[in-house]
């Protein structure tokens, strides 16, 4: 399929593509089509001013726009019968009564010209096998000799004009390799427009799974972040009770000694065992539970 030429459409140059993927290579430009389109367009003046300049006629048709091109880079079906011409070739309408009563089967032919409204494009057989060289595709499509005829009735029904290129052909590498060998395709060219589509579909596609992600490490880097300040959070909590039990602890204790201290001053010890007495109140002290500790500092505050 490498050795195929196939012009790929740019803007309205399809007649262009057309000639170019017939004649397998680069041998018609805009310019030239172009020159051709002026050249048919004077040979029209010419034939109208033979019926006066100065009829109504001639002077309508000075203020109308070529027929055979225009700034699109669309082609009439004169301008590329004349360039067919320069290589001694001829185009004859596929329908018309001359043609079908020659009884021609379309396999014997080499090649066709299909046309709708501003659209051309070329099915050639190159080797022993025919291939839809529509610039509108995205490469040569393989058309097998069963489906040639019905490929062909199929444009028909669609509104094409089909053309038969009768003459001599140019020689082409296609040509001559694929003589020699037959070519098998797996998977059908693509219209230009839907490889576009896909394309774009593909990086729209990858653009939201790149803002997902995204989104998603974004989403779960602030979960964390969360998390560790409730965390944080949790631990200053516990961090407060225990400071404020520890607290509570030493507030008890002190108001227990106070209040020992207060029951000494007012009813003074034996003088016989002062140290007894003491060694024992301070046993006490250092032996009484959290709970009993909270219950005597009770007692304290409600005196």
């Amino acid at each position: 399929m490498e050795a195929i030429f196939h012009e790929r459409q740019e803007g309205s140059l399809c007649a262009q593509h057309c000639l170019n993927n017939l004649l397998q290579g680069e041998y018609f430009s805009p310019v030239e089509l172009s020159s051709i389109a002026h050249e048919l367009d004077e040979e029209e003046r010419i034939r109208m001013a033979e019926g006066g300049i100065t009829s109504e006629e001639y002077r309508t048709f000075l203020q109308q726009p070529s027929g055979n091109m225009d700034d699109s880079g669309f082609f009439s079906i004169q301008v590329i019968s004349s360039a067919l011409k320069v290589w001694n070739l001829e185009l004859v309408l596929f329908n018309s009564p001359e043609y079908q009563r020659l009884g021609t089967n379309p396999i014997n032919e080499r090649a066709f010209i299909c046309n709708y409204k501003e659209h051309w494009f070329t099915v050639r057989k190159l080797g022993k096998q025919w291939f839809n060289l529509n610039s509108l595709l995205t490469g040569p499509e393989l058309i097998s000799d069963t489906y040639l005829a019905l490929f062909l009735a199929q444009l028909q029904q669609e509104g094409y004009s089909i053309f038969v290129i009768r003459g001599q052909l140019p020689a082409c590498e296609a040509d001559e390799v694929l003589q020699m060998l037959r070519v098998e395709q797996k998977q059908r060219p693509k219209l230009i427009g839907e490889e576009a589509a896909q394309s774009s579909g593909q990086r729209i596609q990858k653009g939201e799974l790149e803002q997902a992600q995204e989104t998603s490490s974004h989403y779960d880097g602030a979960n964390m972040l969360d998390e560790d300040e409730e965390n944080l959070q949790r631990a200053l909590a516990l961090s407060r009770q225990e400071i404020d039990y520890e607290d509570e602890e030493a507030d008890l204790r002190r108001a227990i000694q106070l209040s020992m201290q207060g029951g000494h001053r007012s009813d003074p010890p034996d003088s016989g065992s002062p140290a007894v007495a003491q060694s024992s109140g301070t046993s006490q002290s250092e032996t009484l539970s959290p709970e009993e500790l909270r219950r005597r500092r009770q007692v304290y505050f409600e005196k």
